[in-house]
C-alpha cells in the first residue's frame, strides 16, 4: 500500500522547489544549480541537451536576456510520479531592449517538465518558442494565422 500522506508531502515539497526554481531564474541567481543534481539534464529548444550544472549557466548566457519574469502565482503545476509538469506565462526584455511577449504572435507561454531524484531536480525539459520577440519573420509569415 502506498502512503498517500508521504506522496502528498513529496509533491508539495517538489511544487515549492519548482516555484523556487522560477524565482531564482527570474533573479538570475547562480544558486539555481543548488536545487539540481550534479548530473542534471537540461533540454531547451534550439539549445539541445546539456548535462551538468554548467549547462544551466551556459543556457542563461546564450539566451541573451536582460530580464525575465515568470508569473509564479499563476503557474499550473501537476505531478505524476517523480515528474512535475508546469504550464505558465513569462515575459521579459532582450539585451537589445526588445520586450516580449507582443500579445499578437508571441504569447509568453511555456511548459516545463521537471524530473526529480529525491528532493533535487534531475531533469529540466523546457518547451517554449525560443524566438521570444517573433524576430524570425520568415517562419512567422509562414505559420501565423493573423
Amino acid at each position: 500500500m502506498v502512503d498517500k500522506t508521504m506522496n502528498d508531502e513529496a509533491s508539495a515539497q517538489r511544487h515549492e522547489t519548482v516555484r523556487e526554481y522560477f524565482r531564482r531564474v527570474d533573479r538570475g541567481d547562480p544558486s539555481l544549480a543548488d536545487i539540481c543534481t550534479d548530473d542534471v539534464e537540461l533540454h531547451f529548444p534550439k539549445f539541445g541537451f546539456g548535462h551538468g550544472k554548467a549547462a544551466i549557466a551556459e543556457l542563461a548566457r546564450r539566451l541573451d536576456l536582460e530580464h525575465i519574469e515568470h508569473d509564479i502565482e499563476g503557474l499550473d503545476i501537476m505531478t505524476s510520479g517523480d515528474r512535475v509538469i508546469v504550464e505558465g506565462r513569462e515575459r521579459g526584455t532582450t539585451r537589445d531592449g526588445q520586450a516580449w511577449p507582443d500579445g499578437r504572435i508571441s504569447q509568453g507561454l511555456f511548459c516545463n517538465v521537471f524530473t526529480f531524484r529525491g528532493r533535487l531536480i534531475n531533469k529540466i525539459h523546457v518547451y517554449t518558442d525560443p524566438d521570444f520577440t517573433s524576430s524570425h519573420q520568415e517562419k512567422v509569415q509562414q505559420l501565423h494565422r493573423g
